[in-house]
């Protein structure tokens, strides 16, 4: 008899990997992209929303693929890039590791649950500005202040905003 518990012996559950249309795969994370650039000019109490970086976490944790989700991550990140007037690269790489890292949770979770993805929109969101602020300063050198009770506050917003968005996304999803 072994004295390791059988969840430990186990090898992780398996669930369903979501599978998406080509046009939704495309046209959602252009319309994040583009929500992100636009949208603030006209309503600026909406540029605490990281659209993309939401689309990104959802389509990591659905896909439950490591480099599907660098694959997203790093789309998304270089294309909200080319339109922002950020160095080029930055968001790439950070929403690449995002993608990567809730893609790797979601092979450990099922992720099919609000409370989950609330906790992780909340915690990937404060993963995002963080790490950008390091990159930030290691690779560019810019002194950009990082503030962490308005990126706590920031977070819970999105978390909130990531909940009916991803159930929304839900409806699109198709499934194998």
């Amino acid at each position: 008899m072994s004295d390791i518990p059988a969840a430990f012996s186990e090898p992780p559950r398996r669930g369903s990997v979501s599978k998406f249309k080509w046009a939704s795969i495309i046209g959602i994370p252009l319309a994040a992209i583009l929500f992100q650039v636009y949208v603030p000019r006209f309503f600026t109490y909406l540029a605490y929303l990281e659209m993309p970086l939401l689309v990104t976490v959802y389509f990591s944790l659905m896909r439950r693929s490591p480099p599907a989700g660098v694959l997203f991550g790093m789309s998304i990140g270089l294309a909200q890039d080319s339109l922002s007037n950020h160095p080029l690269g930055m968001f790439g790489i950070v929403k690449t590791l995002v993608g990567y890292f809730a893609a790797s949770v979601s092979q450990r979770f099922e992720a099919n649950s609000d409370l989950l993805r609330l906790v992780l929109a909340f915690f990937f969101f404060f993963f995002h500005q963080f790490f950008y602020w390091v990159l930030s300063r290691a690779l560019l050198g810019e002194a950009i202040s990082f503030e962490p009770i308005q990126t706590l506050v920031l977070a819970v917003l999105n978390a909130a905003v990531a909940v009916p968005l991803f159930r929304i996304l839900d409806k699109l999803n198709v499934t194998d």
